[in-house]
């Protein structure tokens, strides 16, 4: 058999006072480490809020170019208008509300009033969300835009897309399997990833 034989250590009175010199060491560089760590966190979820906004404020303009050239179906697209109005990046949208996009609604505008018969088809949506942008009111442009309520907006449009071109394709399944269903899908799909990363 063996013996169990134990160790003692002695503690001196100078000595816990070096521990617990050590413990609070320990614990400054733990709250340093965990500052650092949140730091990294929100630069990445900053970085990755902006790059699902841009991503899918491109996927609603494919949407867009999709619906003009041969989705041709009876779903909604104007709601795409929106869509983008809450997605698009804030230097894009600061850029177009700005004196370029006064101009082109202005440009826009004219157009359409003086010359209806020569104004493309293709240019009414485009014209909608510059004219929209440029004259909204500073509570959607600054407020809306960057709450939580601009976010479920999107979802909203989103979620309304997705159903009408499921209902739109005679099922799920057509929905993926037609040769134009995948690219629709695809594109409503990525609609969600910006409004699901911010909510």
């Amino acid at each position: 058999m063996w013996k169990k034989s134990y160790l003692a250590m002695k503690i001196d009175g100078g000595s816990s006072s070096f521990g617990s010199e050590l413990i609070a060491s320990d614990f400054k560089e733990l709250t340093a480490a965990a500052k650092k760590l949140a730091i990294h966190v929100g630069i990445v979820a900053g970085f990755g809020t902006s790059f699902l906004e841009c991503l899918s404020a491109i996927a609603a303009i494919y949407l867009l170019v999709l619906d003009r050239t041969n989705w041709k179906t009876n779903i909604l697209t104007a709601l795409l208008i929106p869509y983008i109005f809450f997605t698009l990046p804030s230097f894009l949208f600061s850029f177009i509300r700005g004196e370029f996009g006064k101009w082109v609604a202005i440009m826009t505008l004219l157009l359409r009033l003086l010359f209806p018969s020569r104004f493309p088809d293709w240019l009414d949506m485009p014209g909608s969300l510059v004219l929209l942008i440029v004259v909204a009111p500073s509570f959607f442009a600054s407020t809306l835009r960057d709450n939580w309520i601009g976010v479920a907006i999107c979802m909203l449009i989103a979620c309304y897309l997705l159903q009408e071109h499921i209902r739109a394709s005679g099922g799920f399944r057509n929905s993926f399997t037609k040769a134009n269903g995948i690219s629709n899908t695809v594109g409503i799909i990525l609609l969600f990833f910006y409004p699901a990363w911010a909510l």
